[in-house]
């Protein structure tokens, strides 16, 4: 069993960054692949990036390319979502998710509860 628990949420203008991080309970974190889903209103859950367990491999969606950057810290059960130039477009409820494989789909096994990133124009 893994709990993931995300911080970092919050109101920010177009064009500023935020980072999210996600706290795993248990002690096989670094076993498993950590990816970020977000979720608009109205829309369905989309993914956006994911790491490998050594931090090694990442894969991002091309609609944050460049300008948002996934890492991990398996001292501190932690991955992070650093998110540059932000447009209104990124507005929504982003989740922490972990699974053994690495997929863009919304299969992961465990779910964190979410933390609403709004970017004004």
């Amino acid at each position: 069993q893994v709990q993931l628990v995300e911080s970092g949420g919050g109101l920010v203008q177009a064009g500023g960054s935020v980072r999210l991080s996600c706290a795993a309970s248990g002690r096989t974190f670094s076993r498993y692949v950590m990816a970020w889903f977000r979720q608009a209103p109205g829309k369905e859950r989309e993914f956006v990036a994911a790491i490998n367990w050594s931090g090694g491999a990442t894969h991002y969606a091309d609609s944050v390319k460049g300008r948002f950057t996934i890492s991990r810290d398996n001292a501190r059960n932690t991955v992070y979502l650093q998110m540059n130039s932000l447009k209104p477009e990124d507005t929504a409820v982003y989740y922490c998710a972990a699974d053994s494989l690495m997929t863009t789909r919304v299969t992961y096994d465990y779910w964190g509860q979410g933390t609403q990133v709004t970017v004004s124009s």
